[in-house]
């Protein structure tokens, strides 16, 4: 049975570009006001406001000539999410609903970390009874409770940052032991968009997106939520990025569903083994029919699961659940008929192992290690290609037990 609207339970945050004037903080505000009105339970995260953060961390560098402790500078830069949501508070309560702030300093701060300061992570148990013990009670006597969003603080009480992102982590612990409905991530942006309006002309919003699909965006450059912070959103709970513009809680954005794995793993990604066909030549990517042509009879004769090329060579990587023979001599009679290509080989029977989960590529040294781990058991890679939050590797289909375990030991091991 639906909720109705009484019933509904939101966490929303403002990113620091919502907040960045006292006209946009006033509409801000009054969002939740309105929404509030509706019998909605709302908790609200709140950013720095604008350029706060970025203030604090050139004047603290600058003025300590870069010699200031992690520790220290945590503490100086928690003080633009903690002047935050002491004015969103405030504000509310002057609008007419009633509200109260949380500080790191407080006994009934929700978010505890570990001390790895400026990068700090939850301890997502601690997190979720101080919720469960702190947050819950004060929204269910119809009090808006705002977070300081970014800021965390260690057993002994030493404030932490979460590194970046950190807002949206907040907000989606948050929202986890809440149990809420929806989370609302109120930006800059009309939502997720199909390309960085920075770098092309007339992007468009995306109504929806997997996060499965959007880790792939994350640390692209464009202004997406940061995967770190995507590890933690709820498998539940939809997230809905709006634009602050239009005041309104309720307004359409992009939707983010699903939810991803938060430890690293690997797995047998497919079932049949695998072909890799290489084409050497000379300027063949300066030749983009010749890729067209091969990609072409690949999609044919098979199903092909990876590609790597460089301006003298290409590798496809062919299921070989079917007979691959008039693929193979397809391949001949294109790389025969360029000038830029010269000769094909093929390596038959091998194995494709995905590595995957959010925070593999801030691993260091990962690929490193598993090459070595693989190698010191004998076993060679044919190939390797990777894109954020997954590694695809390549071996001989004969050691794919032996070579599976190895790898989910060295990402066990890398933690």
């Amino acid at each position: 049975m639906d909720k109705t609207t009484s019933d509904r339970k939101i966490v929303v945050k403002f990113g620091g570009s919502s907040l960045a004037d006292h006209e946009r903080l006033q509409k801000a505000a009054l969002a939740v006001v309105n929404e509030a009105k509706k019998g909605t339970r709302v908790a609200v995260v709140v950013s720095a406001m604008g350029k706060t953060t970025d203030v604090l961390l050139t004047t603290a560098k600058n003025a300590s000539k870069g010699k200031l402790q992690k520790k220290d500078l945590d503490d100086i830069l928690s003080m633009g999410e903690r002047t935050s949501i002491r004015m969103f508070s405030a504000t509310l309560n002057a609008n007419g609903v009633e509200s109260c702030y949380f500080d790191p300093t407080d006994k009934s701060w929700p978010i505890i970390t570990d001390d790895s300061f400026q990068n700090a992570n939850p301890i997502r148990k601690d997190c979720e009874r101080n919720i469960s013990d702190c947050i819950l009670p004060v929204m269910d006597r119809g009090v808006i409770p705002v977070v300081a969003g970014f800021l965390g603080k260690t057993k002994d009480g030493k404030i932490t940052t979460l590194g970046r992102g950190g807002s949206d982590t907040t907000a989606f612990i948050l929202a986890e032991a809440l149990g809420a409905d929806e989370i609302v991530i109120v930006t800059d942006a009309d939502g997720i968009m199909s390309g960085d309006p920075k770098v092309v002309s007339n992007p468009q919003r995306l109504k929806e997106i997997d996060v499965k699909t959007l880790v792939g965006l994350a640390d692209s450059g464009a202004k997406f939520i940061h995967s770190k912070a995507l590890k933690y959103k709820p498998e539940g709970i939809d997230v809905r990025v709006i634009n602050s513009v239009h005041g309104d809680l309720s307004k359409e954005g992009t939707v983010i569903t699903g939810a991803l794995a938060s430890d690293l793993d690997a797995e047998i990604a497919h079932t049949f083994p695998v072909a890799e066909i290489t084409v050497i030549g000379n300027g063949i990517s300066a030749n983009p029919q010749i890729i067209q042509e091969m990609v072409e009879k690949t999609k044919q004769q098979s199903t092909l699961l990876g590609m790597s090329m460089n301006t003298n060579s290409v590798i496809l990587y062919v299921s070989q659940e079917k007979n691959l023979d008039t693929l193979f001599n397809q391949i001949h009679e294109i790389t025969k008929s360029n000038k830029e290509t010269i000769a094909m080989a093929v390596k038959k029977d091998l194995v494709f192992i995905q590595t995957s989960g959010v925070g593999l590529e801030e691993t260091h040294g990962i690929i490193g290690k598993i090459s070595e781990d693989l190698r010191v058991k004998g076993i060679n890679i044919s190939g390797i290609l990777t894109i954020t939050s997954s590694i695809l590797l390549f071996v001989d289909w004969s050691e794919r037990e032996k070579a599976l375990a190895l790898i989910k030991n060295s990402l066990r091991t890398s933690k």
